[in-house]
């Protein structure tokens, strides 16, 4: 059973994945960033390391799901590999923050990487506004992330949308975070892992 969680920045894909483990006693998977060595330096300089941090989120992810397959564990996975390459990458490149020869190299080895790797059992998606993620991004107070800007975001969030109407590789679910605190309200934890049950009675 592998679940991932997707959405952008700020969206409560961490705090949802550490919940979810505790709750079903499943492994989590995280995203590399406290040890990241190219978020700082990205987000000071999009345009100088966003090959660079594309290629390193890229390769983890890469390494993360080939684990994932291999240890046969029951996962939940704080976001996927698709994101990178249906989303951020394109997103850099349309904004002139990557080189088309870059682009062109970093999606062809995106390719080359899924025909080796199989997609979620289950992808949740976590839908909020640029207001929401901005606010989630304050209050958790990483300070590389200080400097991100709001176009970025919402250039983001509209990439997102236009990439799950056309999600068809495995079984989806979608969430609407803007009005949830699933973190803080238990209610609301409980009416995720009600919608969440439901998709995976159906996995089985």
């Amino acid at each position: 059973m592998h679940i991932a969680i997707a959405g952008n920045i700020g969206s409560g894909k961490t705090t949802l994945t550490k919940l979810l483990s505790k709750h079903y006693r499943w492994e989590p998977h995280y995203e590399d960033v406290d040890d990241n060595p190219y978020l700082t330096d990205f987000y000071e300089d999009m345009q100088r390391w966003s090959f660079n941090l594309q290629i390193y989120f890229l390769n983890s992810r890469f390494n993360q799901i080939l684990n994932i397959r291999k240890s046969g564990k029951k996962v939940v996975q704080d976001r996927t590999i698709y994101e990178d390459a249906s989303i951020f990458a394109p997103n850099l490149h349309s904004m002139g923050l990557m080189s088309t020869r870059d682009f062109d190299n970093y999606y062809s080895l995106f390719e080359l990487m899924t025909r080796v790797i199989e997609p979620p059992d289950l992808l949740i998606y976590l839908r909020a506004s640029v207001p929401t993620l901005v606010s989630q991004i304050g209050k958790r107070g990483r300070k590389y992330e200080n400097s991100i800007r709001l176009d970025y975001l919402t250039r983001l969030n509209e990439r997102y949308e236009a990439w799950i109407q056309g999600y068809d590789a495995g079984k989806l679910l979608i969430i609407d975070v803007d009005n949830l605190d699933f973190m803080n309200k238990v209610e609301d934890l409980s009416h995720v892992i009600d919608r969440i049950d439901a998709e995976i009675h159906g996995l089985f």
